[in-house]
């Protein structure tokens, strides 16, 4: 078997580390975006909608980036460690003004997680309405 650089490339792909660094790639270009252009959007936020779009437009395959999202979301709870340690060393966070920060981290998030989840299904459903359309 000839072992060619487009097999090679192939191969890196597939690996869960280089799937990582390919999002924070995205991360990255997607933060220099927002500062160079003070676009009023978090970069993640672009980052996730340039991904959304590329998938979507078929520019890049999910197996691209699959396991690499897995790993990174399997560990997400290792991400938490430092934040807790932050907290336990300054006694003001364990007090009302701590009340108030747990409040808006668990609003935010539940938002964050309902627009994801709009997200998703309109994007499903456009999916299998746009499948369904060309089979028939």
């Amino acid at each position: 078997m000839i072992i060619t650089a487009e097999y090679m490339a192939l191969k890196c792909v597939k690996k869960p580390l280089f799937q990582v660094g390919l999002v924070c790639l995205f991360w990255l270009a997607s933060d220099l975006v927002v500062k160079v252009t003070k676009l009023p959007v978090p970069a993640g936020i672009l980052g996730l909608g340039v991904v959304l779009l590329l998938l979507m437009t078929k520019c890049m395959r999910l197996d691209s980036i699959k396991r690499g999202t897995e790993l990174l979301l399997g560990d997400m709870l290792l991400f938490f460690v430092p934040a807790v340690l932050a907290v336990l060393e300054h006694q003001e966070f364990l007090s009302v003004l701590g009340l108030k920060i747990l409040l808006v981290i668990v609003l935010s998030t539940l938002l964050v997680m309902l627009v994801t989840a709009v997200v998703v299904d309109c994007c499903y459903r456009w999916r299998t309405a746009h499948v369904q359309s060309s089979a028939g």
